[in-house]
């Protein structure tokens, strides 16, 4: 079984009372919730627990990591985003949700600024698929219609995409890339915006099963890292005249 990590910086939703009406728990207890439901292992991890709930014990036990932040990115300990960073070069998949986009893990991984347009003006927005014969997009039809969305919209400074799953149309005219993979070592990237904190996003079954989906397909595969350094020969080396 898939063991999944939700982390969340939990501000919004224990500062905020419009936040809190949306998730009581927590986005991450929302997460976690419909994740358990699909029979995936499911814990979660909050920015002020101890190493930010990311222990070295938590996360050598971790397949996916799901990312979710937003107010609080320099808050987060550049120790503990070394570790996570390691853990995803080590075959640990890694999930970023919305604004995740500009968390210290997700820069460091991408290695550019990973800044956006954006607007918060309640728009609705649809997400199409660009990739329908990719794992993420499994149960998904020709697209997502969200009636309130945060408006992310290009151009999204970071590397061209392994796969470009999703591309988001909003209602004020702005597009965005949606829903993207990236490999990075041993690990698998699914970066995917909508889920803004005063929105019931999480709630909508489709972009339910686009995380579960792209949980699945971030988890690693089962066999040993790599051996990186010096290597000895496996065969003899003929000795070289003049060399």
């Amino acid at each position: 079984m898939t063991r999944v990590t939700v982390w969340n910086e939990y501000r919004h939703e224990r500062e905020e009372d419009r936040i809190r009406e949306v998730y009581p728990q927590g986005i991450h207890a929302q997460l976690a919730s419909f994740l358990s439901e699909a029979g995936l292992d499911t814990a979660t991890a909050t920015l002020d627990e101890p190493e930010h709930g990311l222990t070295e014990e938590v996360l050598n036990n971790t397949d996916v990591l799901v990312w979710w932040g937003h107010v609080a990115h320099q808050e987060v300990s550049d120790e503990i985003v070394n570790r996570v960073h390691q853990r995803v070069l080590q075959g640990m998949g890694l999930v970023v949700l919305h604004s995740g986009h500009m968390s210290k893990i997700f820069m460091k991984l991408m290695g550019t600024s990973c800044d956006l347009k954006w607007r918060e003006a309640g728009e609705k927005e649809r997400l199409w698929v660009m990739d329908p014969s990719h794992p993420i997009a499994e149960g998904i039809g020709e697209y997502i219609d969200l009636e309130q969305e945060e408006m992310y919209g290009a151009h999204f400074d970071v590397p061209a995409p392994e796969s470009l799953i999703f591309v988001g149309w909003f209602e004020g005219g702005n597009v965005f890339p949606s829903g993207s993979t990236y490999r990075r070592g041993s690990g698998k990237i699914f970066y995917f915006q909508p889920g803004h904190e005063s929105y019931p996003t999480y709630y909508n079954k489709e972009i339910q099963q686009v995380i579960i989906n792209g949980v699945n397909w971030c988890a690693p595969t089962k066999r040993d890292y790599p051996v990186y350094g010096h290597s000895e020969a496996l065969e003899p080396i003929r000795e070289k005249v003049g060399v």
